[in-house]
């Protein structure tokens, strides 16, 4: 039963790889990417509360993928008529983390 140990420190490091995802897609990686200068979790500022576009877009299987395409290119109309500009210093990886963590809201 050699096999054991190995399953489980597989298993924990996965956990802990998936831990550190997971926090790094929060308030933090929003602040440092310069999206809380328009929009905040819980009230509208220049742009929606993330609270309000977690609402919105529930349940759509697709949401991840539209909106990470909408924090790097932007958008216009969905919210009003104050366009999203877009954001070359977030990459695509964080734009689905930081797109994840807002859907998660409640």
């Amino acid at each position: 039963m050699k096999l054991f140990p190995t399953l489980l420190s597989t298993a924990t490091i996965a956990l802990a790889a998936a831990a550190s995802t997971s926090v790094f897609a929060n308030p933090e990686l929003a602040t440092k990417k310069n999206c809380m200068a328009c929009h905040a979790v819980d009230k509208k500022l220049v742009g929606p509360a993330y609270k309000d576009v977690a609402e919105k877009y529930a349940g759509q299987k697709d949401a991840v993928d539209k909106l990470a395409q909408k924090v790097l290119k932007g958008g216009t109309g969905v919210w009003g008529a104050i366009p999203m500009p877009a954001n070359p210093q977030v990459s695509d990886a964080e734009a689905k983390q930081l797109v994840q963590w807002i859907l998660t809201l409640k």
